[in-house]
């Protein structure tokens, strides 16, 4: 659902439009409310719009939504790295680096050391 915005609907306190994550004009009447509990992908991108357009502080967004800066970067760099899909929870298992685990780190030291 996209609302249209009207001229005079375009002014915020800041005096900033942006276009927001969904391509529509965004200003700060549209980011999400504090009292934000349910982070869905479109008000996480919402938020990173608004702090790199300005619209709000990255202090003042993580004190108007409780978040820590990191959690904050880890939106930022998600989205940067892998568009909206990078902001679903249920996919940043799917985007995190593999890493090897100790256990084949351990074996791998050890088929090497007995090649020597």
């Amino acid at each position: 659902m996209h609302k249209t915005i009207e001229h005079d609907e375009q002014t915020s306190a800041t005096g900033l439009v942006v276009i927001g994550p969904d391509g529509y004009a965004m200003t700060e009447k549209d980011l999400p409310p504090a009292n934000t509990k349910r982070w869905v992908i479109r008000r996480k991108a919402e938020v990173v719009a608004g702090v790199r357009a300005g619209l709000i502080s990255l202090t003042e967004a993580c004190e108007r939504y409780t978040l820590s800066i990191d959690e904050f970067l880890s939106w930022q760099r998600q989205f940067d790295t892998h568009g909206l899909e990078g902001l679903k929870v249920t996919r940043i298992a799917d985007f995190r680096p593999q890493h090897r685990s100790i256990a084949n780190m351990n074996k791998t030291s050890i088929t090497a050391a007995a090649a020597q």
